[in-house]
């Protein structure tokens, strides 16, 4: 069975804007996908499992003191606070301790099952010491440092195909030989100063499915090959689709499937553990970016499952 961590979202939780009123966008996509999946029989409530806050002591591996503790005391400053883009609230903090644990608690399923996923995450924008870019805590950083640390992986890969630089994640593992980072994300794009992955495909605007995806089926199985390892984390942004309003690629709805297809049935051939993350997405239309990720959770299951 497909299992996937879900934080239910519901108004009360969502951090609000200026004028006291939700600040749905994007965070209203999380609650959608849940409801999608269950509406087209991809899904039922037995493959949802709700997490825990994740335990400081692997948060605190990858993250600083002193930002761990600025999140947890609402004493952000304002600049940090824009460069998030959320408002601060306590309820935002206990989410973003909950998705995190949501990928931790994913890696075991995946290393049960061959696949696991959260219906959040992907939040690579955040830095050792600050977040930015709608992410506070690296999920992805923080499951990756629990499997070292406990012994439950030797070798992990990131593949970061979010349309924006894994900016955070790459700062994260400099220097830390067991985690691979790569990243394929528009040349263009946020953030306007990349960080140095150990390996970054930059993509022009524009960038259409064939020349997507050659990209990806020239570099994946390679990787695999060079760096043997034995457990994989997948960010599966959607905003590399031609509808989104940030993505700035040329990439169709077909192609966004076939590059998750690819993705994991190169772990599947490996035989390696995977973990998907949502990433990104922000067409215009949300039924867009709730379709595009729900064929993510649909293409797992049908290989898986």
């Amino acid at each position: 069975m497909l299992r996937i961590a879900y934080a239910p979202l519901y108004k009360h939780e969502l951090p609000t804007g200026p004028n006291g009123e939700p600040h749905r966008f994007p965070m209203i996509k999380y609650e959608l996908i849940h409801e999608q999946l269950l509406y087209d029989g991809t899904c039922t409530e037995a493959n949802f499992f709700a997490p825990s806050p994740v335990d400081d002591r692997w948060v605190l591996g990858v993250h600083t003191a002193g930002y761990v503790d600025a999140l947890k005391t609402q004493t952000v400053d304002a600049r940090m606070v824009r460069r998030i883009g959320f408002p601060m609230s306590p309820r935002l903090i206990e989410r973003e301790w909950v998705i995190t644990q949501g990928t931790l608690d994913a890696t075991h399923h995946a290393r049960r099952d061959g696949v696991a996923m959260n219906v959040a995450g992907g939040t690579h924008h955040a830095y050792p010491d600050h977040g930015e870019g709608f992410c506070l805590l690296n999920d992805v950083g923080v499951a990756a440092h629990y499997l070292l640390e406990t012994g439950q992986a030797r070798q992990i890969l990131v593949i970061d195909l979010d349309v924006h630089q894994g900016n955070g994640t790459a700062v994260m593992f400099q220097g830390e030989p067991r985690v691979f980072t790569f990243s394929m994300h528009g040349k263009d794009n946020y953030p306007l100063k990349k960080e140095q992955s150990d390996l970054d495909v930059e993509l022009a605007t524009g960038t259409r499915d064939d020349t997507y995806l050659n990209l990806l089926y020239d570099t994946l199985p390679r990787l695999l090959t060079d760096q043997q390892p034995d457990f994989l984390f997948y960010v599966a942004g959607v905003d590399i689709l031609e509808t989104d309003r940030l993505g700035r690629l040329g990439v169709s709805m077909t192609g966004v499937q076939q590059r998750d297809q690819f993705v994991f049935e190169e772990a599947r051939r490996a035989g390696l553990p995977i973990v998907v993350s949502m990433g990104g997405g922000y067409s215009p239309r949300v039924a867009d970016i709730v379709d595009a990720h729900c064929n993510t959770f649909r293409t797992a299951a049908n290989l898986y499952f």
